[in-house]
């Protein structure tokens, strides 16, 4: 029996979330549809804002662009990668594949969501349909809500409500395969190279960075064997403690539904621990859906917003290049600045010295961590910098400063990690 589609020729518009599989947009779009093209665009919006043309973040998503183009290719089909304005490319695809709808999955930072209102305004004069889902997070926008049903600001009732919530059914597995032979059978142009976009290759294969979809699967594999030490092991940035998984959900190389699944498969004190990291993404998600405006430089805390720093130009240089004079802290921005990522343990004795002891705005480290950190995400590097000045929901008070040197003592006791950043320190 033939079973009619809703539509003849949609498009699949991947953005973070560079995965063929357990992708809400892409099986619901298989589902629906007799030909299925897929698009990733290389913003212009976006990308003509980095100063910097040797951004480890375009290149990782470049490299797993290039991996997610090969394995659509392997299904007979292709991906279509432009660099253009979003609505130039959108209007353009739609035109040339004669598009009836588009799915995509949802993004909560402010200028996307602005981006995305005028794609549905392009979508609505062109008389297409336009869809899109929730992907990145398990719980979105209010999903999570207090009983009087406003938003959380405080993270353990909200973790607590969120258990509660939390199980197989608000897990659901995405499927593509069933549905492989409606993704369309067609050839793009190929990959534009890093240069065509104007950035060029970083030390990524240098320091070992594995990306895209194959990297992020080697580094769930890895985590699976380490996971049940996560609680004992996590603060120690000497030792392999953490996931690395933060730059592949930040770009949905790995279904984020796949690592909750997981976490509550696992039933070990380190699972539970990394869950309840995986919650506190979603939270500062939540607290960016609820207040955008913290996005833009202001406080949580308005009564934190005229706060009088002393912003010395000096000791800021010094912090960003590592040269404090305090080993942990160096050690930490010459991690940053050399790999693009820091240990969280870290992010946290750093920010609290800049705003704490530098009396520095936190606002300088918070747009320094932006520009450098390869899993650059907006709710999370917002949240973590409020937290730490003490200006954000549930942040830590005002009067507790890290003291580096018993940061030091406690969580790098022998100094391997410092010494291995601070090398003129083995002398």
């Amino acid at each position: 029996m033939i079973v009619s589609k809703k539509y003849n020729n949609s498009l699949v518009w991947f953005r973070r979330d560079l995965r063929d599989y357990d992708h809400a947009a892409l099986s619901h779009a298989l589902q629906e549809s007799n030909h299925v093209f897929c698009i990733f665009i290389f913003d212009k919006d976006i990308l003509n804002a980095l100063k910097n043309k040797e951004d480890r973040r375009v290149e990782f998503i470049w490299e797993s662009v290039k991996e997610l183009k090969e394995s659509l290719r392997e299904k007979k089909s292709d991906l279509i990668v432009t660099y253009d304005l979003a609505s130039h490319a959108i209007s353009r695809a739609i035109d040339e594949f004669k598009i009836d709808a588009i799915y995509t999955n949802r993004d909560y930072e402010p200028q996307a969501i602005k981006r995305d209102e005028a794609i549905k305004n392009l979508a609505i004069k062109k008389n297409v349909a336009f869809y899109d889902f929730k992907d990145q997070v398990v719980f979105e926008k209010d999903e999570i809500l207090t009983a009087l049903e406003k938003p959380y600001t405080v993270f353990t009732p909200y973790k607590n409500n969120y258990l509660k919530k939390l199980n197989q059914t608000t897990l659901p597995r995405f499927d593509i395969e069933p549905f492989i032979k409606n993704l369309a059978q067609f050839k793009a142009e190929p990959l534009l190279a890093l240069k065509d976009i104007g950035f060029k290759s970083t030390n990524l294969s240098e320091i070992k960075i594995h990306t895209g979809m194959t990297g992020g699967k080697l580094l769930v594999e890895d985590f699976k064997e380490r996971m049940a030490f996560y609680k004992k092991t996590r603060d120690f940035p000497a030792i392999k403690g953490v996931s690395y998984l933060s730059v592949h959900l930040r770009f949905g190389t790995v279904s984020i539904r796949q690592l909750f699944r997981l976490a509550l498969e696992s039933f070990s004190e380190g699972s539970a621990t990394w869950l309840n990291e995986l919650i506190w993404r979603e939270f500062y998600f939540q607290i960016l859906f609820h207040r955008p405006d913290v996005a833009a430089g202001k406080a949580f805390k308005k009564e934190y917003e005229l706060i009088a720093f002393e912003n010395n130009p000096e000791y800021f240089k010094a912090w960003t290049e590592g040269k404090t004079g305090y080993p942990i802290v160096d050690a930490a921005m010459r991690q940053l600045n050399q790999t693009g990522f820091m240990h969280n343990r870290l992010r946290m004795i750093a920010a609290s010295f800049l705003v704490k002891d530098l009396l520095i705005d936190w606002r300088w480290g918070e747009a320094y961590f932006a520009e450098k950190l390869i899993d650059f995400d907006l709710s999370a590097n917002n949240g973590g910098w409020q937290w730490a000045a003490s200006t954000g929901c549930d942040a830590q008070p005002w009067f507790r400063i890290f003291n580096p040197i018993t940061q030091s003592l406690r969580f790098d006791a022998q100094g391997k990690f410092i010494k291995k950043y601070i090398p003129e320190l083995n002398s």
